[in-house]
């Protein structure tokens, strides 16, 4: 099998994520502007651009407007466990403001109801600190999660809505207005976008979940209980 040639664009990005790796390079420090690293590497400036793209991508620098790229503080990963609802690990907080909308479009979609119906909206985000790590909106049915109830839901996922199947759907992509606005990033850094759908043993779905979290400093698993064959569970 012939082994890829390194673009001039992977090349540059290599050289400079060895430099940030090992130190040379520090967290705070202002990379040289994008003509002079066009000049030292001998190439183009938008070859230069595409290399710090992928270090962008990565979480390694960032871009500030009108003052260049910068080399970033090593953020602290999260985890998002599958079918576990919101991120979580111990130094997470999480505020919850509730409202009460019609499902409409995707919403309704999700949820599979009909047009205009009551529904109990979440608009969670979750901080460390005063960073805001996560942000998400569930959506239940009004039926099943009626106002006098809300006070005593702490967030949703710990709600015993019935579910006994959960699927979820992650992919990565760019954030929304509202999203960047939330997570205070940047337009063109990925986040990690799940989609979950919790239904009860008819069929029903009983929640519908979007959640967004910077692709950079975050992490999904999911674990798989294997279920015993017929035969096996009789013996």
């Amino acid at each position: 099998m012939t082994k890829a040639v390194p673009t001039l664009r992977d090349t540059i990005a290599e050289d400079l994520r060895t430099q940030i790796t090992t130190g040379r390079l520090k967290s705070g420090d202002r990379l040289p502007s994008e003509p002079k690293l066009a000049t030292h590497y001998k190439v183009s400036t938008p070859t230069v651009r595409q290399a710090l793209a992928l270090l962008q991508a990565e979480g390694l620098i960032e871009k500030t407007h009108g003052k260049g790229n910068f080399v970033r503080t090593p953020l602290h990963r999260i985890t998002y466990r599958g079918g576990a609802g919101l991120p979580f690990t111990p130094d997470l907080q999480t505020t919850i403001r509730t409202t009460t909308v019609r499902a409409r479009g995707h919403i309704r979609t999700l949820l599979k109801v009909t047009p205009n119906t009551l529904v109990t909206e979440f608009h969670c985000t979750t901080y460390e600190g005063e960073a805001p790590r996560s942000v998400a909106r569930i959506y239940i049915p009004r039926d099943l999660a009626p106002a006098a109830q809300l006070a005593s839901v702490s967030w949703p996922g710990g709600r015993d809505t019935g579910r006994t199947e959960t699927q979820e759907t992650v992919t990565a992509r760019l954030p929304t207005p509202e999203e960047a606005s939330a997570l205070r990033i940047s337009a063109t850094r990925t986040v990690l976008a799940i989609t979950r759908i919790a239904l009860n043993s008819a069929g029903r779905v009983m929640e519908a979940a979007l959640l967004a979290l910077p692709s950079d400093a975050a992490d999904a698993v999911f674990t798989t209980h294997p279920t015993l064959k017929e035969g096996e569970a009789n013996r």
